[in-house]
């Protein structure tokens, strides 16, 4: 739900990463454990240090949630994630950085925020049992036609 002009809060945007990564045609996705979208699927990440860069923090964020060691490739588009309760009241407004990262190592291992790590195939993303955070489904496709792009794929 967009923030009204009554219910933004003066709290700061928080920056934040998201990896996105595939591996033999899968994306990997955590089930987070804490809000916002406790209980929800979506990207690993988390807050940039201060003094650290996107890709570094992405890929710090994506070994200590999945256990997956990866390599930053680049920032590739950017999504907001709301924070707000019951009534609308922003609690925390997050500025999700998405980064295109290469597998390099690892099986997915749920570890520090998130409840579980697994490999989905694009097409999972559609099931509606499925519980996504917003824009996860939309963030994977443009993650997979860039890294399409990259692989020499058409």
């Amino acid at each position: 739900m967009p923030a009204t002009p009554q219910h933004i809060s003066k709290t700061l945007p928080i920056a934040a990463t998201i990896a996105t990564v595939f591996h033999e045609e899968r994306i990997l996705l955590v089930r987070r454990a804490n809000p916002p979208d406790a209980g929800r699927w979506g990207f690993p990440g988390g807050k940039i240090e201060a003094g650290e860069p996107i890709e570094t923090a992405a890929v710090r964020e994506l070994f200590e949630e999945t256990g997956i060691r990866g390599q930053a490739r680049r920032v590739f588009t950017a999504v907001d994630a709301l924070d707000c309760d019951e009534n609308g009241r922003l609690h925390r407004h997050f500025v999700l950085i998405a980064v295109l990262c290469d597998w390099i190592a690892g099986d997915p291992v749920a570890g520090d925020d998130a409840l579980e790590a697994q490999w989905f195939h694009l097409d999972e993303l559609d099931n509606a049992r499925l519980a996504l955070s917003l824009d996860v489904a939309k963030v994977a496709r443009l993650a997979a036609d860039i890294a399409k792009q990259k692989d020499g794929q058409s």
